[in-house]
């Protein structure tokens, strides 16, 4: 196993990314890697992992203590998902979504009562998260979302639908984004936070995927969806605001993950081919193998590097538009291109589910899509250059 990223992604004296790290390692060798192929073909969610995950503190990372949380930053957090998503990226997904998008919504732009009622529940595993943005018309064009909120009295009431939501299903609470102006308008959204118990909301359709399939996607109803003005989050009209300021950091998380599927997906080619003989040698020995794993180490290491510092600088309070849409497209992008060549070095082996190569190949793909596909990163970071 090479761990030589150890000491190149982040200070090797910073202890507690190191106790992150090796805790991770420590709980995804016990509690996830045993139970990969099942959870993948039955396409089962472990609710009952992320309790566990909670009580190790890694359900509310970036929440401060005094309301349940780890109070740790972006360094630390990236840390936890990479591991996981070395091992199992669809597992390392829920947590991300879970903590940078809904949790972390309600910590941006929740009321005290909002976050005293949440934040202490999901921090601790004991709730699951989901967010609701992405409708089945509107993709990347969420300004023209279909899911509307009208006021009525002290209450709304929502009508529409979400699709391709990370926990949808079988989570506890909900951050949905709705349209309460003119469609277009950047202040013509609202976000508001609902429990799942809810009357006018169910979960809808689980879709049946090509990777990523121990994390549920699946799509959210509302039907006459009434709930207290309470329930909003932040002023009228600021929901696609809020949104594009928690996917900043939401990107964060899909770089990460890309990072960790891609370490993966190297780590499980690199010890193959030491292991596999070829004409009387193991095949790292031979060239076209050794260049296409000195390619593979060059890239993760690359998006690696680009992904702490886009965590840096989140953790330091600055703006991190440029610096996170660079690190989940390159790293991303990095994720496709090593999977993709764990397969070949495994060969034929690399096509069938008894190895490892061929679902981190499946799981790689959701990268490059969830949270901005890697062309729109390609128009933010062009907008944020051009500036």
């Amino acid at each position: 196993m090479d761990t030589r990223e150890d000491n190149l992604t982040k200070n090797p004296s910073d202890e507690i990314c190191n106790l992150i790290k090796q805790t991770v390692r420590d709980f995804a060798a016990l509690h996830i890697k045993p139970h990969i192929r099942t959870w993948d073909e039955e396409q089962h969610f472990p609710k009952e992992l992320f309790k566990a995950m909670g009580e190790l503190g890694l359900m509310g990372m970036l929440i401060p203590e005094s309301l349940g949380g780890a109070g740790l930053g972006y360094r630390e957090y990236v840390t936890a998902i990479v591991e996981l998503a070395k091992v199992d990226p669809s597992v390392a997904l829920s947590m991300a979504a879970h903590n940078s998008l809904c949790t972390n919504h309600i910590y941006m732009f929740g009321t005290d009562e909002q976050k005293q009622k949440y934040l202490p529940g999901l921090a601790s595993g004991a709730l699951v998260g989901a967010w609701g943005l992405t409708e089945p018309n509107t993709g990347s064009d969420a300004g023209n979302m279909r899911t509307v909120a009208v006021r009525d009295g002290d209450d709304w009431v929502i009508n529409g639908s979400k699709n391709f939501i990370t926990n949808g299903k079988s989570a506890d609470v909900l951050v949905v984004m709705t349209r309460t102006g003119e469609p277009g308008d950047k202040h013509g959204a609202t976000a508001f936070v609902l429990d799942a118990t809810t009357p006018g909301f169910s979960p809808g359709r689980k879709e049946d995927k090509l990777g990523m399939r121990a994390s549920e996607t699946v799509e959210l109803l509302f039907q006459d969806c009434r709930i207290p003005d309470s329930q909003r989050l932040g002023e009228i009209g600021d929901g696609f605001i809020q949104s594009l300021k928690v996917l900043d950091g939401g990107r964060i998380s899909i770089a990460a993950l890309g990072v960790g599927t891609a370490w993966g997906a190297y780590e499980a080619a690199l010890a193959y081919s030491k292991e596999r003989k070829q004409f009387g040698k193991a095949i790292c020995d031979f060239q076209a193998i050794a260049f296409k794993l000195a390619d593979m180490y060059t890239d993760v290491q690359a998006s690696s590097l680009l992904t702490f510092h886009a965590a840096e600088l989140k953790d330091a309070g600055e703006k991190v538009t440029l610096a996170s849409s660079v690190a989940k497209y390159h790293s991303s992008e990095t994720a496709v291109r090593v999977a993709n060549e764990a397969v070949q070095i495994f060969g034929g082996y690399g096509f069938v589910k008894d190895y490892p190569a061929e679902k981190f190949y499946r799981d790689s793909k959701l990268c490059t899509i969830g949270e901005g596909t890697s062309e729109i990163q390609k128009i933010v970071i062009s907008k944020e250059i051009l500036k």
